[in-house]
């Protein structure tokens, strides 16, 4: 409905529009005490003509958000409306101003063609005012200096709007943080990993086409482990953790999460109906940050428990401060995505999924888009949230890093789960084999 509605009336002429309303109350004598009127006649006319070109503005807008920001809202529980609200409009309004403010000016121009069913407007009293005078050149002059006026004035809110909404001009500055000397030693014994099973996977399938990309896989999560999931490029390994939190659906299986049913692909993709409430609950790290641009480091740490009213804005703002300072963030709280690196962003990114307490975290090849020397500062915070037990699954190329920091390694292979093996027993049992051969080449790599 709305596609028919922009193709009509774009494709029609403003000023067969207008003398078709003005006319209309010959078909419709009702509409006589209103479209009789030139000026609501035109008034009408316009908003119908140009609602079609705003609407395609928009919808660009709109179009130009990054995926990355839907999964994002989608990982922190937020809902369509809130998504849309706080997300994705004003990053979309942002991107569609200049152009917005564009077509503001071209409808002051096109106000000159309601001339034509006889309203007063600023062109056809100039008309009337040089058939009497005869003074064309002169009078064509000052009506024209008063559409330079009018649009002057449009321009220059339009540009101070646009500057007031781009963050990239604002001026940020670090914060003053105490340095603490002292060091937290990483004790990965001290960790113990409880009996009670966070996710459960049971016989999850998924195909793209002809394509399988998960082959009945099953996998058993328990509170406090870390499990890593290895595998070359396009064995099914991001797939497999995006199923989790339903970033992708599947075909087949179920899946559990802390013992309640969570997501089914039997017969028919189905998620539980306390989905978007307990999402929150199991936090996501993804591979581009998809920090919200527009909010400060601070904001994005704060929204996603402001939304869920998970405490005051006081409360909230002392737990975020809390988590940045964790991650080693707190000193640039006030400052933008845009102003960060690779690495901060990944750390801001972590302290926001831990901001909703999640009883497990997914990390999608975390370091995998950094430079190799901001990797170590988001590795020693991912080795630090194991240190305190926390429920990880991680899909990494850091071969190292995994074996040192993981209970238990998955190898992902043609979609095909190849390996399902302790750390300690990796050296040392067969089905070890395959996972040795993938590091060794790997490190060789």
């Amino acid at each position: 409905m709305a596609g028919t509605y922009i193709w009509f009336f774009r494709s029609l002429p403003l000023l067969v529009l207008l003398i078709f309303v003005y006319n209309l109350p010959q078909l419709m004598p009702g509409l006589r005490p209103i479209l009789s009127n030139p000026f609501w006649a035109g008034l009408i006319a316009l908003v119908i003509s140009e609602t079609a070109y705003i609407a395609e503005i928009h919808r660009g807008g709109l179009l130009s958000i990054d995926n990355g920001q839907h999964e994002a809202a989608h990982a922190l529980g937020i809902r369509s409306f809130g998504k849309y609200r706080q997300i994705i409009v004003p990053q979309a309004f942002r991107v569609a101003l200049p152009t917005l403010g564009n077509q503001f000016i071209t409808i002051v121009k096109l106000t000159s063609l309601v001339s034509v069913i006889s309203l007063s407007e600023i062109l056809l009293v100039g008309q009337r005012l040089y058939t009497r005078n005869f003074l064309v050149i002169e009078t064509l002059v000052a009506v024209s200096l008063y559409y330079v006026m009018i649009v002057t004035v449009f321009t220059w809110a339009a540009s101070w709007l646009e500057r007031r909404m781009d963050v990239t001009r604002r001026k940020t500055s670090e914060r003053e943080v105490p340095v603490s000397t002292e060091k937290k030693e990483i004790v990965r014994s001290a960790r113990k990993i409880g009996e009670e099973i966070v996710v459960d996977m049971k016989k999850v399938r998924k195909a793209f086409g002809k394509k399988v990309v998960l082959n009945d896989i099953s996998l058993e999560v328990r509170s406090g482990e870390v499990v890593s999931v290895i595998g070359p490029s396009g064995s099914g390994k991001t797939t497999l953790i995006r199923t989790i939190n339903a970033l992708q659906d599947i075909d087949a299986g179920t899946i559990r999460f802390h013992g309640e049913d969570w997501i089914d692909g039997n017969g028919r993709y189905q998620l539980a109906k306390t989905f978007h409430d307990d999402v929150v609950h199991l936090g996501m790290v993804f591979q581009s940050f998809n920090l919200f641009p527009h909010k400060t480091v601070l904001e994005n740490i704060m929204m996603a428990p402001r939304y869920h009213k998970m405490g005051s804005n006081a409360e909230l703002k002392e737990k975020a401060e809390g988590y940045l300072h964790k991650v080693g963030m707190a000193a640039h709280a006030d400052k933008y995505p845009h102003q960060l690196s690779g690495g901060q962003k990944q750390r801001v990114a972590i302290s926001r999924a831990l901001a909703m307490e999640p009883r497990a975290i997914l990390f999608d090849e975390p370091t995998s888009a950094l430079d190799p020397e901001l990797v170590a500062e988001v590795l020693r915070v991912i080795e630090m949230l194991a240190s305190e037990g926390m429920t990880m699954i991680i899909v990494t190329h850091e071969m190292r890093f995994a074996t040192r920091i993981s209970d238990r390694i998955i190898m992902m292979e043609d979609g095909n789960m190849v390996a399902n093996i302790k750390s300690q027993e990796l050296a040392t049992a067969p089905e070890g084999e395959r996972v040795r051969q993938f590091m060794a080449q790997s490190e060789h790599g």
